[in-house]
């Protein structure tokens, strides 16, 4: 095979992989087009534009291997003490409510008796 012939069948390849190539960029595009319009992702824009950039920002954080990290464990410590904080806020409201009502039935005067004492 000659120089010629050489530069022909590359140029073919070159040709073929170009096709392909934009074949695959349009078979993407059709599936990105079906796929917004199954999840009406622009009525969720629209609706909900903060929630969805921090949706986007969530799943780029995740595909972009942020998960497994000392950031993502020590923002999950955080965000599990602050979910038990109101838990806990309740739990010690009810404990001091009980001590005052407990303090407050004892200074109470039982019923019946008399306020008044008198001296023998």
């Amino acid at each position: 095979m000659n120089t010629n012939g050489r530069e022909q069948t590359v140029a073919q390849h070159v040709d073929n992989a170009k096709d392909a190539a934009q074949e695959f960029v349009e078979e993407a595009k059709a599936s990105g087009q079906g796929l917004m319009d199954a999840v009406d992702l622009t009525a969720r824009v629209e609706k909900n534009p903060y929630g969805m950039v921090a949706a986007a920002l969530g799943v780029g954080y995740v595909l972009g291997g942020g998960l497994f990290t000392p950031t993502t464990s020590r923002l999950l410590r955080l965000s599990l003490k602050l979910a038990a904080l109101p838990l806990v806020r309740d739990e010690l409201m009810g404990l001091a409510e009980a001590a005052v009502d407990g303090v407050l039935d004892r200074t109470r005067p039982a019923k019946g008796k008399s306020t008044n004492r008198k001296e023998k």
